[in-house]
């Protein structure tokens, strides 16, 4: 069975270990969350300070290892790349299953963030390389729905084998083995040239005022959307609710982001220039609605649903911009660079959640809901005012 790529075809092999390379980068800190409350009695000796960078030293690390394995991807061998990313990768949590030090711990993860770093641009990377045109915005979307989908899976079964036993949760930094077996499929088969009339062939040089604008757009909505995650717990809470009911709530809003990804062609058909507009309402409208919550799951559903559904859109547009606007040799950097926004987005965003209700001196869990749909609506109506025109906000081809 082949696959069309808008090149020629790929054998479906090939196409299974893109696929497994999407499914492994949203792996870094999740066997970490399901024992966040635990740290205290698993190490009793630990301090704040190591507390903390067993959370943020991964994410840390990956920032500064994407932009370099971007710019080593201009010249160097992908695939090589790619087996030494994941390598370390699964290594990693190899030894995260077995220490029981904390400092060791940390400097697993850290580790393990460079391994990830060197990964996650090449889970898009790869796809431009061997797809084009419509056939690469539907692999991206599927690349979006696969690593959102596994989130939610892997978070669950780490959640669960932590309740046995805390080393246990690290077993899903084991899947990077996957990606490590199906690799030989890819080293078998070369990427086409783009077509002369692709977009990309336009490019010269890295459009950097494109890649810019994309940067800061793709910060926006990441930290817009990223209070489903850090703030539903507290409206939960608020309400009298199980806590359980925020878990059921955050995996349905990463379920909604993954959605869209199977049949973003069809989206982006309907919706013409008008796509990331009408995203940008639904996720305004759908945070809006969470702040409207009184006791009533159901609301906090469909807002997270919305949200996600709305970010789920936008997402792999973004990265099908940077690709377009760039030239193949440079399209995996110009990804790099872009996709770093969203881990500076995730590191910084609880700081700022905290500052905006600090300023505006709004204690209330909603508030941040209520802003943050506010702010989103306001940059739907700036895009409708500019869309026609703006190859960010509204078409690029």
């Amino acid at each position: 069975m082949t696959i069309t790529t808008g090149k020629g075809s790929l054998g479906l092999a090939a196409v299974v270990a893109i696929w497994s390379v999407s499914a492994i980068v949203s792996l870094p800190g999740l066997a970490i969350s399901p024992i966040m409350g635990e740290l205290d009695h698993i190490f009793p000796h630990a301090g704040e300070l190591e507390i903390e960078m067993l959370e943020s030293l991964p994410s840390l690390m990956i920032i500064p290892v994407m932009l370099l394995t971007g710019q080593r991807s201009v010249r160097g061998n992908k695939l090589r790349l790619l087996g030494i990313g994941t390598t370390i990768f699964f290594l990693s949590g190899v030894g995260c299953m077995l220490t029981r030090d904390i400092v060791w711990l940390i400097a697993i993860g850290g580790i393990m963030g460079i391994g990830a770093g060197m990964v996650i641009p090449l889970s898009t990377g790869l796809i431009v390389d061997y797809f084009t045109g419509d056939y690469r915005v539907k692999q991206l979307g599927i690349s979006s729905a696969i690593n959102n989908l596994t989130l939610v899976l892997a978070t669950a079964l780490s959640g669960w084998l932590a309740d046995i036993e805390w080393h246990l949760a690290f077993v899903v930094y084991l899947f990077p083995l996957a990606t490590l077996l199906l690799l030989p499929a890819l080293r078998n088969t070369h990427p086409q040239p783009e077509p002369p009339e692709g977009a990309q062939n336009r490019q010269t040089t890295i459009n950097r005022g494109i890649i810019f604008g994309l940067m800061l757009f793709y910060f926006a909505i990441t930290y817009l959307s990223l209070i489903v995650t850090f703030n539903t717990s507290f409206l939960v809470e608020r309400d009298g609710m199980d806590s359980s009911v925020a878990g059921i709530i955050i995996s349905i809003f990463f379920l909604a982001i993954m959605a869209p990804g199977f049949v973003l062609n069809s989206i982006v058909r309907i919706f013409s220039k008008r796509v990331n507009l009408w995203a940008l309402v639904i996720m305004g409208v759908g945070l809006l609605v969470m702040s409207l919550n009184r006791h009533n799951v159901l609301t906090l559903i469909l807002g997270a649903a919305m949200t996600g559904v709305g970010y789920g859109v936008m997402q792999p547009i973004i990265y099908d911009k940077a690709a377009t606007n760039s030239p193949p040799r440079l399209a995996t950097l110009a990804l790099s660079i872009t996709m770093a926004v969203n881990y500076l987005a995730i590191l910084v965003a609880p700081f700022i959640i905290e500052a905006v209700g600090k300023l505006f001196d709004k204690a209330s869990p909603s508030f941040g809901f209520i802003f943050n749909g506010i702010v989103t609506l306001l940059l739907a109506l700036v895009t409708l005012l500019s869309y026609r025109r703006s190859r960010i906000l509204g078409s690029d081809d």
